[in-house]
């Protein structure tokens, strides 16, 4: 049992002129449910009481792909298998993070809807105070360790569910370059070589991004409010592909 939907606007821009072709595609969207998956159980008393943004929503999702064939016969005057089939190619991505989920995991609620195994989220919640102070979102944990103001939520009275939401506001979001130069080699008329050096976070971006990325559990006292995951950084490799 359970209730979900996504509303979105797709929009996608694709030009070739010579050498070069770009891409860019564009989502801005939402997701809502009552449980994002089966781990997630929902209120038997009230089953719109769980009803939040998805785990898996991201609200802006920018894509921008392009592949750039380098014109060194031109340049060099000079056409061979050494200057022939060079390019550069790369996908650049811009997206907000996903959503802090929200959870206590006793069972102050007096229910025992606890963790049974597969269902692992109780449907206990955290209270939520606004009237203590601003939310203060952070996403840099270079310059505070929190993602957000911990001291508007505290364990939810016994006897009740909590007041939060399971999910209500997003953390870190994605600034992402991956690039590549690649050659291409024609060998006879079915045998081709390919070389290519790519980089993945070509910039070596801190990004601090990711489900979980941001610790939601009211009962995890020493890194509730923490940003405790990231991206790897810059990675790096060659590769040579023989097609026959």
């Amino acid at each position: 049992m359970g209730n979900a939907n996504y509303n979105s606007l797709q929009a996608s821009l694709k030009r070739t002129t010579g050498p070069l072709t770009l891409l860019a595609s564009y989502t801005y969207g939402k997701s809502m449910d009552w449980a994002s998956s089966i781990q997630e159980q929902v209120n038997p008393f009230d089953f719109r009481k769980e009803y939040a943004i998805s785990a898996f929503d991201l609200k802006h999702n920018f894509v921008f792909s392009y592949n750039y064939e380098l014109p060194f016969e031109k340049l060099l005057h000079v056409s061979n298998r050494l200057t022939q089939g060079w390019a550069i190619s790369g996908v650049t991505r811009f997206s907000t993070g996903l959503p802090v989920a929200f959870q206590s995991s006793g069972d102050n609620a007096l229910v025992q809807v606890q963790n049974n195994g597969v269902n692992s989220v109780s449907i206990d919640l955290p209270d939520y105070n606004p009237n203590l102070g601003p939310l203060n979102i952070n996403h840099d944990p270079r310059t505070n360790p929190l993602a957000f103001n911990t001291m508007l939520f505290s364990p939810n009275a016994l006897g009740t569910f909590g007041t939060s939401s399971r999910r209500f506001f997003y953390g870190p979001g994605i600034n992402n370059y991956d690039m590549a130069l690649h050659k291409l080699t024609r060998l006879t008329e079915s045998t081709s070589m390919e070389f290519r050096f790519e980089t993945f976070n070509t910039f070596n971006h801190a990004q601090f991004d990711g489900a979980g990325a941001v610790d939601g559990n009211r009962d995890d006292t020493q890194t509730f409010g923490h940003i405790l995951k990231s991206q790897p950084g810059r990675v790096s490799q060659v590769a040579l592909k023989l097609s026959f």
